[in-house]
């Protein structure tokens, strides 16, 4: 049987590769405007990221989750503080992702707005996707 801990990271990671990967793409090539060599170059460079943000992004999630009291308030709390979860962390990484990927000048702005959008949007429906994933993997929702 696989260790706790180990499938809490696998949850975690299985989750934000597989979501962000295709929202990623989206966004890059269809919004920001991105050749896709340099949507190959930002995917590349955006997986060892999603890897080792993946787990601490799931820890911060838990830790908003419990403080704001939203998993016990009700869909519209529990909505908001997972979009804000999402965005405060997730925007940073992406446009450093998209930036190493070569986006400059318009062509970063417009990929950082996207991605903002994107988190916005995709808050509550990457939550239930992460907790359906850590379900799978036999794992808690909230540590």
């Amino acid at each position: 049987m696989i260790p706790y801990g180990t499938r809490v990271w696998l949850a975690d990671n299985i989750a934000l590769l597989s979501f962000f990967t295709l929202t990623g793409v989206l966004n890059e090539r269809f919004i920001a405007g991105m050749e896709w060599d340099e949507v190959l170059v930002a995917r590349l460079i955006g997986a060892p990221l999603m890897i080792l943000t993946a787990r601490p992004y799931g820890i911060w999630r838990d830790w908003v989750l419990l403080k704001s009291n939203a998993l016990q308030s009700g869909r519209a709390k529990l909505f908001f503080f997972d979009t804000l979860a999402l965005f405060s962390f997730q925007v940073p990484i992406y446009a450093m992702i998209i930036w190493l990927g070569g986006a400059a000048g318009a062509t970063l702005v417009s990929g950082i707005i996207g991605a903002a959008i994107i988190m916005l949007i995709c808050g509550r429906p990457y939550g239930l996707w992460l907790d359906t994933v850590r379900i799978w993997m036999g794992v808690s929702t909230v540590e």
